[in-house]
Formats: structure tokens, C-alpha cells, sequence
């Protein structure tokens, strides 16, 4: 799948939001949310201090390489980074690809909040506005509820498609994923 990239890094503002590029301040409070169990409790495991900060650098330059991606998510109300909500190409091999699929990563004391509701909301726009998709996919192991209640809040359905995700060994409790799908047409029909 070809996408659209821009010459320099994409925002994108909603009433409460700043989804941006990543900036240095952001690692540390990224690195404790990566370290939180409750906050990695639908993720093979908590990051150490390196391996949240290898991410965040992974995802910075994802950005630089395309304009878009898994934007830092800052509340315009005390400018704090609360987490990421973007788009993602996924580099595993799944019967869906290639796509580009919509994700999350939030503080636990926002959640509950709508955040990640309005934030995804806004890259879905970008996503069928701006990179003209015909449709963005999202999966979540099936044990995580939130995941899923935020993706039917946006418009997406589940297709009933469950799958392993082949970077989990077999037998392991988060290897079934369920898979969500918006269209471009089911988009503009909401």
C-alpha cells in the first residue's frame, strides 16, 4: 500500500488536543506509562527505560519519514503529554495487509476521559480526508474491552475476524486479536 507523505511533520488540534510531533520532554512520561502494568496489561509485557524510549524514537522518525503517524498526544490545557493516538502501517505480514491501522496509548488518569475517543476521531478524519484511505483497520488482543469500546465510539465494526497475531507464540492469552474496520464511506456516512 502506497500512502500520502508530507514535507514536514502533520498536527492536528481538537477542542482538548495536540497531536504532534514527539519531543525530548515526552520520553519519561512515555517510559512510565510503558512501565505501568495496568497501563501494558493487553501487551506481552511493561518496557524498560530503553525499550520505551527505542519506540518513541521509532515512532519520532516514522514521522519525520512521512508527516504522520503515532502523534504525541498533548492536552492544550496544561500542555502535558498524555500518551499517543495515530495512524501505523504495521511491518507484521497479516491476511489484512497491507494497511494502515488506527491506535492508542494513553495515561491511566485520562482515561475515561473521551481522550482517546476525540483524538482518534481527528486522525480518522486526517486518514480519509487528507491520505485519502479507502478504510483503516485497528486489533486489539480480545481480552481488552476499553480498546474495543473506543473503536465502536469511532465508527468502526468488528469484522468478525478474529486472528493470532504471529508475533505471539501459540498458547499465548493475548494472541487472539479482533479486528475493526471503518471505510472511507462509512466515515462520511456518520
Amino acid at each position: 500500500m502506497k500512502t500520502l507523505e508530507f514535507d514536514s511533520p502533520v498536527q492536528l488540534q481538537t477542542e482538548r488536543l495536540l497531536l504532534r510531533q514527539w519531543r525530548p520532554r515526552d520520553y519519561a512520561l512515555f517510559a512510565e506509562m510503558n512501565a505501568n502494568p495496568e497501563v501494558m496489561k493487553h501487551f506481552p509485557g511493561v518496557l524498560s527505560r530503553q525499550q520505551s524510549d527505542a519506540m518513541a524514537d521509532n515512532i519520532q522518525s516514522l514521522i519525520v519519514a512521512k508527516g504522520w503517524g503515532l502523534w504525541a498526544v498533548e492536552r492544550l490545557a496544561d500542555q502535558r503529554f498524555v500518551g499517543f493516538v495515530g495512524l501505523h502501517e504495521p511491518m507484521h505480514e497479516f491476511s489484512f495487509s497491507p494497511c494502515v491501522e488506527i491506535g492508542w496509548r494513553l495515561s491511566p488518569d485520562t482515561w475515561g476521559q473521551g481522550i482517546a475517543t476525540e483524538a482518534a476521531k481527528a486522525a480518522l478524519q486526517f486518514a480519509f480526508e487528507q491520505l485519502n484511505l479507502p478504510q483503516v483497520m485497528s486489533f486489539t488482543p480480545l481480552t481488552n474491552v476499553r480498546s474495543m469500546a473506543v473503536m465502536q465510539r469511532i465508527g468502526m465494526h468488528n469484522t468478525g475476524n478474529d486472528f493470532d497475531h504471529p508475533a505471539l507464540p501459540n498458547g499465548h492469552q493475548l494472541r487472539r486479536h479482533a479486528l475493526y474496520c471503518i471505510t472511507a464511506e462509512q466515515w462520511r456516512s456518520a
